[in-house]
Parts: C-alpha cells; structure tokens; sequence
C-alpha cells in the first residue's frame, strides 16, 4: 500500500491555497487580539472590561455555532464563507479607522470586537466542514493535522508581531493589518468553482436543521460525554488567557511586547503538541494522557498566581501550550469520530458553542473574583477547578480510536406506498412487528435500549416498545417522526454500524423474514392547528420522558 506523505493534501492546489491564506488571516487575528487586549488596559484598569474584551471575541460563538452549523449543512458553503470574511473584514477596517481616529472608548471597542467574533463564529464550522470536499478522502486525516499545525504556526507568530506592532504603532495599525490579511483568503475563496452536490431529498430548512442537530446531540451518550468534559476544561482553565494582559501589567510591570511573547511561548508549546500527540497516543491511553495533561495545566496555572518571573511564566507558557493542544485536540477527534458525515458540522457547531460558552462564562467569572478579590486568587482558585474538572471522567469516558463504521448503511427499503403523502405532511407514525420467543422476551428488550437511542438520535420525537397482552410473543416498537420528509431522512442517515445494532435486535425474531412495518400519518386537522398542538405534545412528552431517565 503506497504511503500518505504528511504533506500531501498540499499537492491539492485549492486546499494549498487557503491553507497559506488562512495563515496569514489567523496571524492576522492573533495580532488584532493582541491589540484589542492591551487597548483595553491603556484605556480602564477594570478587571471586568480587560476580561470582557475574550468574552466579546467568544461568547458569540456560543450563540451562532448551532445556526452556524446548520446553514453550513444546508446552503452553498462558498457563498457562507465568502459573506463571512467579508463581514470580519470590514469589521476590521471600522475598528482601525476608529482606533487611529482617536473615537475608540471601552464599549466601542468590545462592540465591534463582538462584530469579527460574530464572523469567526459563523464560519468556524463551515470551514472544518469543507476540507473533505479539498483532498481525497484518504488524505483527510493529513489535513485536518496540517489545519491544526498552521493555526498554531499563526499563535506562535501573531502574539510575538502584535505585540511588537502595538509597542511601535499602536493598536490602530494592528487593526488595519488584521483587516488587510482577509483579502487572501476572499481572493482564494472567489476563484474556488467548488463542485455542486448532487442531493436525492431537499435540503432541511434552518429551524429544522438546528432542532435535528440538538435532538442528535441529546441522543448519543459519546458526544455528550466529550461535551460536558470539554465544558469543565474550559471554564476552569480560560482565566490563563482572560487574566493574562493583567498579569502581565501589573505582575510583571511589562509591556505589549511582552504579552506578545508570553502568548508567542503559547503557540510554539501548541506546535510541539500537535507534534508529540500522536506518539504519545502509542504508549498511553487517552484518559491517562487527558489526565496528565489536566494535571499539569492546572499547575501551570498556579506557577502564574505564585511565581510572576518573565521567564519563569515564558517557560510555564510554552508547557502550557501543550497541555492544551493535547487536551482540547483529544476532545475534537472525539467528537469527529462519534458521529456520521450527515451531522458533523452541527456536532462540531454544538461542540464549539460549549467550548466557546465554557471559555466566556470562565473569562467573565475569573476577572469578576480578580476585582472583587485579587488576580492571585482568582487564580488559585482556577487551578483548583482544572483538577475538579477530572471528576467526571469517572463515569464519562472518552473514546478515540472507536472503530465503527459510520458510512451509510442505506440499508432500509423503500416504504411501500399506495398513498403518497406530501413531504410536510405528519406527524408519521411507524410500526415495526416483532414475534418473540416469550422466554427471551427481558433479552429482546436490552437489545432495544441502544436501539431507542438511534430512533431518536436519527429523527424520532416519541418512541415505545409495547407487548401485546393476549399475544405475549408479539411486540410493535413505534416511534413518531414530525414529517414524512423527516423519515426518509432516516433511510439516509443510518450507519453500517447502526445496522450491526438492528441486527441484534432482529435476531430475536422468530417470525418469517424481517420485521412487518407500517407506516402512519395523522389524518386528523393535518393542515391546522390541531396538528401542530398534536406535535406539540408529543415534543413535551419526549422531553418529559427524556427528563425521567
């Protein structure tokens, strides 16, 4: 078998392209952050504003990952792309103008500093979900690592140079230069012809999208484990980055230049990250490495509250760098891997909404007991919480090296239809018959537990198992779906691994070959009000019955 160069996905002349233009976009932003921070401490000494200036750059993430998400799986993500940098460009250019024209005030800055985080949020999950269509699938993995590395190529460099720019010109050049790294990337993205997709079912609509993307997220125990561990992670450890241009300022006594170098020391720990995590992976597992790495990050942390020496922080920056890029680069490759090509975006939307939340609510908590108390002691009690956020792995594993084969199965056939019904048309009711062994009735009904999970997880909004009393060998299994469309969209969103699960479930069916099944549509005021009060209830249900277990 020929073997896959590291270097290969840059042989694809687009991926190459952008690769090369988003770096110099990330330095870019790299060195607006650096300016947008240290304006902040020339302009207040609150704690509160100085941390606010990560929130305003975060905390829209947490509010358009999900729609963000979403659109990328519905529309042409070209178009998403191109109106996405342009918006982060021209927020740029009226922060720069601003600055250099001496109008710029605290709440102005974090206005238009919420604006490009706006654009960054908008565009993180459609730029993740467009490097499979760049390179050949077998060199996916390759670009995904080199997307990873050349973002922390741009955190070595951009900290360092806005930092130094900032000390030289002042944070109004480093806000023109962030607007002017934009145009490569729109200049790339106007002359990609990307390819159009072919589709058998019509795209969902928005609100649609977003409620499936939720409903998958409630539904799959191994991404919600990597969510709430992630949550942890990054409430407790942002205040290394909320509470840094005050450590630097008022610990320390230094300068830009220095906040450039101690965020330099971050990326170039992060590179050495990305490089060692693969053969660390070979010699210990992923909690144990996540463990250790949540250890250390922790003591880091508490180096910065106790020991405010350039070079000893210099030093714990660097360290820090790695521990983070193994952390949170073991938290992405679990979601990437626990979920089907059809919802990835949404997942990694949903995914980044709750890094992004957790980073925000963290910034806004740690600069808040800096004001009311000491940066000393909001950090200490940081460190703290980083070793707290272990706790949970007690019962929510990771898995990163799952080998389940989540390519469609398109296992199910056509529904046999006289009557065919409108795609809006439901709420779709389904039927599946099986004919049990009554004496392995308590076995049948384990097999149906994950099962449940993937009839929800796929569409369903209600789901049941029911036994028939005068036939006790006869179970149905029903589950509700909102609309016809939704359902064929079921056909399409099972996986080969999906499958190995039904498998399960039907060998316990002693009846002549598969499983009967029926399908149902709510005839009754289908078209008014009634029906949407029907779907409604059984939306409440659901949930109530989702709030039980």
């Amino acid at each position: 078998m020929k073997t896959i160069s590291a270097w290969s996905p840059f042989k694809q002349p687009v991926f190459r392209a952008l690769w090369i233009a988003t770096l110099v976009s990330n330095v870019g932003t790299w060195i607006q952050n650096v300016g947008a921070a240290w304006l902040m401490t020339s302009m207040s000494k609150s704690a509160v504003l100085v941390a606010l200036v990560q929130v305003a750059t975060i905390f829209p993430m947490f509010l358009l990952s999900l729609p963000a998400g979403a659109l990328a799986d519905i529309i042409d993500r070209r178009r998403l792309l191109l109106f996405t940098q342009a918006w982060m460009a021209a927020a740029a250019v009226i922060l720069g103008a601003v600055t250099l024209a001496g109008l710029i005030h605290p709440w102005l800055l974090l206005t238009l500093t919420f604006m490009l985080g706006m654009g960054a949020a908008l565009n993180g999950p459609v730029w993740q979900a467009i490097v499979p269509e760049l390179v050949p699938r077998c060199e996916l993995l390759q670009a995904i690592s080199l997307n990873s590395a050349g973002f922390n190529l741009s955190r070595a460099i951009g900290p360092a140079a806005g930092g130094a720019l900032v000390a030289a010109a002042g944070a109004g050049a480093a806000f023109v230069l962030n607007a002017v790294s934009f145009l490569g990337v729109l200049w790339v993205l106007y002359r990609w012809r990307r390819p159009a997709i072919d589709t058998v079912l019509p795209g969902e609509r928005m609100m649609a999208a977003m409620r499936s993307g939720l409903r998958y997220v409630r539904h799959a125990p191994r991404l919600k484990a990597v969510l709430i561990r992630t949550s942890l992670f990054m409430l407790f450890s942002s205040s290394l980055f909320a509470l840094l241009p005050l450590v630097v300022r008022y610990e320390l006594g230094g300068g830009p230049t220095d906040y450039g170098i101690l965020l330099g020391c971050f990326g170039v720990g992060a590179v050495s990250g990305a490089a060692v995590l693969p053969r660390l992976l070979e010699y210990v597992s992923a909690e144990a490495l996540i463990a250790s790495m949540t250890v250390l990050a922790a003591a880091l942390i508490a180096v910065f509250a106790l020991v405010p020496l350039m070079w000893v922080l210099s030093g714990a920056m660097l360290i820090s760098g790695v521990a983070w890029l193994v952390v949170v680069s073991s938290f992405n490759v679990a979601v990437q891997t626990a979920v089907p090509a059809w919802i990835r975006a949404r997942a990694l939307a949903v995914y980044m909404l709750v890094f992004a939340g957790g980073l925000s609510a963290g910034s806004l908590l740690w600069g808040t007991i800096a004001t009311h108390q000491s940066i000393r002691a909001a950090l200490l009690y940081s460190a703290l919480g980083v070793l707290l956020s272990l706790l949970p792995a007690l019962r929510y594993r990771l898995i990163l090296d799952d080998k389940s084969d989540l390519s469609p199965s398109l296992h199910w056939p056509e529904p046999h239809l006289v009557l065919e019904p409108h795609p809006e048309q439901g709420p779709i009711l389904v039927l599946v018959e099986y004919l049990i062994d009554p004496a392995e009735a308590r076995g049948f009904a384990q097999a149906m537990r994950p099962l449940n999970h993937i009839r929800r997880r796929d569409g369903a909004i209600r789901w049941g198992l029911f036994q028939d009393t005068a036939e006790p060998g006869r179970f149905l299994e029903t589950f509700i779906v909102e609309t016809w469309i939704e359902h064929l969209r079921q056909h399409e969103r099972l996986t080969v691994a999906d499958r190995a699960v039904e498998d399960k479930v039907f060998s316990f069916h002693t009846g002549p070959g598969r499983p009967k099944v029926s399908h149902l549509i709510y005839s009754y005021g289908r078209r008014g009000r009634q029906r949407r009060k029907v779907l409604r209830s059984l939306k409440k249900d659901s949930e109530a019955d989702n709030d039980g277990r």
